[in-house]
């Protein structure tokens, strides 16, 4: 956890470091989720609960980052963003560890080796669902180039077409979502019932993590619209 001195180093900075910090705490999350969907399509059940338990572990980290960080953020900020825009952010960042919990919960639920019926399509829905989250995270590493520009300039224009990346990675991602459920809802007569609830589970949490990511890159967006 964050001690307030290092809380006060950092705002001293900028405010946008402790977004990265908290930041930081999240994509460790995420990044158990490659593993996590390898061993959910190899039916792996053990791996599938180590994986749980680590990211609930590194879930738990970024809570305490975040409650930290609002405990000690400064009533009135003055510098060029606001601290409602800092909130905002951090809250989104949050839900994004969040989520990663939920999908690893879901995913350690029981094996599902009717995965296979659609694994191709699903693994890289997988993928892709990753894909949008690294794109929003590196749009929050470009806010310190951001507030050295007053968002303004190359930077601005750089990071709204980061965002529009993201925008276009997402929707890719709910094309592919609706392919996925098409071909489960038309192929998947033989499944049981617990488990055919059960992906379409999987495939809804996996697409709200792109989802979020978009509403992400969106927010930082929004700092660059009313300057």
């Amino acid at each position: 956890m964050i001690s307030m001195l290092s809380i006060a180093k950092l705002f001293g900075k900028s405010p946008f470091a402790l977004l990265q910090t908290h930041m930081n705490k999240v994509a460790a999350c995420v990044g158990e989720l490659p593993a996590l969907f390898q061993a959910l399509m190899g039916q792996e059940m053990d791996a599938l609960k180590r994986i749980e338990t680590r990211i609930h572990l590194l879930e738990q980290e970024a809570d305490l980052t975040k409650n930290d960080i609002r405990n000690h953020l400064p009533k009135s900020l003055f510098l060029q963003v606001d601290r409602a825009s800092v909130l905002d952010i951090l809250s989104l960042q949050d839900a994004i560890a969040d989520q990663t919990e939920s999908i690893a919960l879901h995913s350690g639920m029981r094996a599902i080796s009717d995965l296979a019926l659609i694994q191709p399509d699903f693994a890289f829905f997988c993928e892709k669902s990753l894909e949008t989250f690294g794109l929003a995270r590196k749009v929050l590493q470009e806010l310190e180039e951001l507030l050295e520009s007053s968002f303004g300039g190359i930077e601005a224009q750089k990071v709204k077409g980061m965002v529009e990346q993201i925008a276009g990675a997402e929707e890719e991602m709910t094309l592919l979502k609706n392919r996925l459920l098409a071909k489960l809802y038309k192929e998947g007569d033989g499944i049981p019932h617990p488990t055919f609830h059960l992906l379409l589970t999987l495939i809804e949490e996996i697409g709200h993590l792109a989802s979020l990511s978009e509403k992400l890159g969106n927010r930082v967006r929004m700092l660059l619209e009313i300057k």
